[in-house]
């Protein structure tokens, strides 16, 4: 049933779907046959030190997708997400993009990381295939120029951070260091950070690395522990921000740590147990744990009605929130005639500005629409605090 918030201009779509399905594209295999399924790639970490957050990412999508089609899929044609291990590494990600690409699938779909997604984004733009909420906040992503191949869900990292440093900075707290991941995810986060501390006449008292699936974080405690910084900012995954957490303690640090969402809440909470009291986290979707929100309670539904072995937490709930999306737009694109590609991105075009289970949607930036960010903080026991 299509979101009563989204409000379609029909004819405007359907003009612009048809003047897209008249180009030179003759449309893929799959999205031709009206028996096939419609096929959607992801390329995700399912072992390695991520896979906690690209598993739960995934189950949370399949959760709408295994609902959407036993309800008859999308104009009687189920919705198959093919799922592959990347283990977070680029080459992986390439390999496994290359071979979606090959097998013609409609769309990307739910990507995890930022060099990830940047390694397969040549690929992207040469098929002319979307890539629909990849799993980062990262700035490479989210040039004007990508408007037609990247349709950004989340916020950006810049707006985590900006966040953050707007409250460390009234709360008087000024010396803030940053630990960071070595490739382009730690630098976009950094140079989030940066920013939004310039923007109040400060910068980063300190900075370290740690390489990307590795844990080994002695460098970067001898490094910033010494330089006394009342908070350090975290923009790594889970299992080296946990090992950092507990080393920097060990070590004597009294000082607070500031994490964005990609660290991926729940696992970080299990990672370090009772040592997680007092850590703050930057979430990209309301609480999943209260019923507040639109979306909360209609995940919370979904969950009881067919999700009996998933647990709620931020990570799932964004991973069904966005297979919504898709949903929403594959409806739409269906609607219009033939189910293309082209129509699709038409139909996920129309869906900026709109709303999705009460969650707004800002593929591209507007004026005075902040993309959703709040601060979380975790308890020794397990729970999240918003």
């Amino acid at each position: 049933m299509q979101d009563k918030s989204i409000r379609w201009n029909r004819r405007q779509f359907v003009t612009a779907a048809g003047a897209a399905a008249a180009g030179a594209w003759s449309g893929s295999s799959l999205a031709q046959d009206a028996s096939a399924p419609i096929v959607l790639g992801q390329s995700c970490a399912l072992s390695g030190p991520s896979a906690q957050l690209g598993t739960q990412f995934s189950q949370g999508a399949k959760l709408y997708f295994d609902q959407l089609n036993a309800q008859g899929g999308v104009g009687r044609r189920l919705v198959e997400l093919r799922t592959l291990d990347d283990g977070y590494e680029p080459e992986r990600c390439v390999a496994n993009t290359q071979k979606f690409l090959n097998d013609d699938v409609m769309a990307l779909f739910g990507y995890l990381g930022t060099p990830t997604s940047m390694a397969a984004l040549p690929l992207l733009q040469k098929a002319k295939v979307p890539l629909i909420a990849p799993l980062t906040g990262g700035a490479g992503l989210r040039d004007p120029k990508l408007a037609q191949t990247v349709f950004n869900l989340r916020a950006s990292y810049a707006d985590e951070t900006a966040l953050m440093v707007k409250q460390l900075v009234a709360l008087g707290l000024k010396k803030i260091a940053v630990f960071h991941q070595n490739d382009a995810y730690g630098q976009s986060g950094l140079d989030g950070v940066t920013q939004a501390l310039h923007s109040h006449g400060l910068k980063p008292v300190g900075t370290a690395t740690v390489e990307r699936n590795s844990q080994d974080v002695s460098k970067a405690i001898k490094t910033l522990l010494p330089l006394g910084a009342d908070v350090i900012v975290q923009v790594g995954t889970y299992a080296a921000s946990a090992a950092f957490v507990r080393a920097a303690r060990q070590s004597g640090y009294g000082g607070q740590f500031y994490n964005v969402s990609f660290v991926g809440t729940s696992a970080l909470a299990q990672e370090l147990g009772k040592e997680a009291e007092g850590v703050v986290v930057t979430q990209v979707v309301p609480s999943p744990y209260k019923t507040s929100h639109p979306l909360a309670r209609e995940f919370q539904a979904a969950l009881q009605k067919g999700g009996a072995s998933l647990q709620p937490n931020y990570s799932s709930m964004e991973g069904y929130l966005a297979a919504r999306v898709v949903g929403e737009a594959l409806k739409a694109a269906a609607a219009g005639g033939k189910l293309q590609r082209e129509s699709l991105i038409a139909a996920l075009d129309s869906l900026n500005g709109q709303q999705v289970a009460g969650f707004p949607i800002a593929f591209r930036p507007q004026a005075g629409k902040p993309r959703f960010v709040e601060l979380s903080m975790l308890t020794g026991d397990g729970k999240v605090r918003v």
